[in-house]
């Protein structure tokens, strides 16, 4: 299975957020450490634009704008 579905809990209730591939799970593992772009992406063999792409795409379907956002974001689900 190449996505992992996750549930949100929002002020109406509970909704499905569109599926995390696999790759932007990655990602968002690698946003809490002290780390640049450049550097995550050094590290999974892609380019800066890449990792750019993936968060940006992983910002809109978690519903966040910034990376403090998305790692918060991760421990509340459980996922860090």
């Amino acid at each position: 299975m190449s996505t992992l579905e996750l549930v949100r809990n929002t002020d109406s209730g509970t909704t499905l957020v569109e599926p995390l591939t696999r790759r932007e799970l990655v990602v968002l593992g690698h946003l809490s450490d002290d780390v640049t772009l450049e550097e995550i992406a050094s590290a999974l063999f892609v380019t800066r634009n890449t990792v750019k792409s993936q968060v940006r795409s992983l910002y809109r379907k978690i519903g966040v704008s910034s990376r403090a956002d998305a790692v918060a974001w991760a421990q509340s689900v459980g996922l860090r």
